[in-house]
């Protein structure tokens, strides 16, 4: 494992837009710096993403000065929208989990309800501290997590994903393969590992940065959606139940909870603590 090594950072700092690649990231106690502070609601509160609206994968989202975003999508105008100034919040459904965010302007949910042809709201989480705890049955007291599906970080191999690339190969959608990684939407991407070696770890540290692994991360239909044309097939689902079924979950990538914060960077060194 001496060769194990950090290979990409993504971060999506509009959860279900497209996913941004950088050198190196700010490891935060609730996830990476700026990773899935902002997310589109329903009327009745719900989160908005790739599930529901495959099209959302097409959409960007990037930083300007002063810590807004840039929206942008194919056939749209760009808007600049800024963070939200403090005030009254609305409750977000993230799962089942209810989370107080800070709404967007108006002319933010025009642009998305424009985008996703229904009408949704964008909002912040202003105070990723404080907002939404992590499952109390993988986690310690106090701490929290973004808009993230359930946890601070997501961790795949490229080992692992040649290995059900060659699974995939083998089936009856084949056709569909070889899948990239995006479609698994990590946070963080290693390499230098045998296949699958992640599910028999504890605990982690990219660079001098320690991570407790939580649980293996189980995948929905955003895995079938190609990220590049929206598009809907059957992999690696199909795939998935048949070799990487544990109780009912189809299981790709494992979830990690920062012990510390720092920066990692794209060739840190992966070493495996327990």
């Amino acid at each position: 494992m001496g060769n194990a090594e950090l290979r990409s950072i993504h971060i999506h700092p509009v959860k279900a837009f497209r996913a941004l690649g950088l050198r190196e990231a700010v490891v935060e106690p609730w996830g990476l710096a700026g990773d899935r502070r902002w997310v589109l609601i329903d009327d009745g509160g719900k989160v908005v993403t790739q599930r529901q609206q495959p099209y959302l994968a097409l959409a960007v989202a990037e930083f300007v000065p002063g810590g807004g975003l840039r929206l942008s999508a194919p056939g749209r105008e760009p808007i600049v929208v800024p963070v939200p100034e403090p005030g009254a919040t609305v409750t977000v459904d993230v799962f089942g989990d209810k989370v107080e965010a800070v709404p967007a302007d108006d002319a933010a949910h025009a642009w998305c309800s424009g985008l996703v042809g229904a009408g949704v709201r964008l909002v912040h989480m202003d105070d990723p501290a404080t907002r939404r705890s992590i499952d109390p049955d993988y986690a310690l007291p106090g701490e929290t997590v973004s808009f993230a599906d359930g946890y601070p970080l997501l961790l795949t191999s490229l080992a692992s994903l040649d290995s059900l690339n060659s699974l995939i190969a083998e089936g009856d959608h084949a056709e569909e393969g070889p899948l990239p990684m995006n479609r698994f939407r990590p946070s963080v991407v290693v390499g230098g590992t045998p296949a699958w070696a992640e599910d028999d770890w504890r605990r982690i540290a990219i660079g001098e940065v320690a991570f407790r692994v939580a649980r293996p991360c189980g995948r929905c239909v955003v895995t079938t959606t190609d990220q590049a044309t929206a598009a809907r097939g059957k992999e690696p689902l199909r795939t998935l139940a048949r070799h990487r079924r544990f109780g009912g979950a189809l299981l790709f990538g494992q979830n990690l909870v920062p012990e510390a914060t720092g920066t990692i960077r794209v060739g840190d060194p992966v070493t495996i603590l327990e």
